[in-house]
């Protein structure tokens, strides 16, 4: 085996208030290392960061999937995208309803169609000729997201100034490289609390919220979806990588970037084709962790960094 698998996960950038501070850790580590399990037997890149972000969408902390957050009119719609770094082949959803885990689905469209995006009631008549199951709203939503929905409806504020206060969840992500060296990405979001209905952020949009490419390495991106498709994020951080930057120095730049010009806050994970790999971030709170040649790697605050090794499965 040539490369040393990396795997990393985010559960979105914001203010993650203390009460969800020690469930956000758990939610990253165990999704890491359940992605991990597949690196480790010697899977691809593009399985790992589903199956990790299939945990962090059933995970009711985040939002994604389970945890999903409401639209202004008290509906949940569901955004994901995965990308393969090897052939540049991507699959996304938007806008799509009572799916527990859009990240599967927008495999699925990758896999069994020539398309990139499906997104709204198209995209959900095609899951229903898949087989892949409609779950009820209740099912994807928790009652501190029926609370936040209650509370944000009453004040008329932006997307972004919702945002930019910090108090509202964001999306999940993960980013892998396997021992192939073929690297890919994966995000999923249910948006922003009380966002307008047939909003769509950064999250499906590919270069955006997500992009991988085996010449470069893999981005997974996190944060105000209108600032990151203005910037086109994820692409941007590739972009700083080719010019020479550390995976850390090309996701400052462009996080630092976005701040500067379009005054939107963020975080990202990257991984690059050698397997460096970081977790950057200029909101108060990220959670994410990472794992690599047995060292597991996580941390929620600014500037911290907790390590423990770990045994592995095989």
């Amino acid at each position: 085996m040539g490369t040393k698998p990396v795997l990393v996960v985010h559960g979105g950038a914001w203010a993650i208030p203390d009460e969800f501070a020690e469930r956000s850790i758990l939610g990253v580590k165990n999704a890491v290392k359940s992605g991990f399990a597949v690196l480790e037997m010697g899977g691809s890149s593009m399985k790992a960061v589903e199956i990790a972000v299939r945990a962090l969408e059933d995970d009711t902390v985040f939002d994604a999937g389970h945890g999903a957050v409401l639209n202004a009119d008290g509906y949940v719609e569901l955004d994901a995208i995965i990308m393969n770094g090897k052939t540049l082949a991507a699959g996304a959803v938007s806008c799509i309803r009572n799916i527990s885990n859009p990240v599967t689905f927008a495999c699925s469209v990758l896999e069994k169609t020539p398309y990139v995006m499906l997104t709204g009631t198209g995209a959900n008549q095609f899951a229903e000729k898949l087989g892949i199951p409609q779950v009820p709203i209740e099912e994807l939503v928790t009652d501190h997201a029926k609370a936040e929905w209650e509370q944000y409806r009453k004040y008329k504020q932006t997307v972004k100034s919702l945002f930019n206060t910090e108090l509202v969840h964001d999306t999940v992500g993960a980013v892998a490289i396997d021992c192939e060296g073929n690297v890919a990405c994966a995000t999923s979001t249910g948006g922003i609390t009380n966002k307008m209905v047939g909003r769509v952020g950064d999250t499906p949009v590919i270069g955006s919220g997500g992009y991988a490419d085996n010449l470069v390495g893999a981005v997974s991106a996190t944060g105000h979806g209108e600032s990151i498709m203005k910037v086109t994020l994820a692409r941007l951080i590739l972009f700083h990588m080719e010019q020479g930057k550390t995976p850390e120095e090309a996701a400052d730049s462009a996080l630092h970037y976005m701040e500067k010009r379009v005054h939107g806050r963020g975080g990202a994970i990257v991984v690059s084709k050698t397997g460096e790999w970081t977790a950057r971030f200029t909101t108060k709170r990220m959670a994410w962790a990472g794992i690599k040649e047995g060292m597991l790697i996580y941390g929620l605050n600014p500037g911290e960094t907790i390590q423990e090794i770990i045994k592995p499965s095989k």
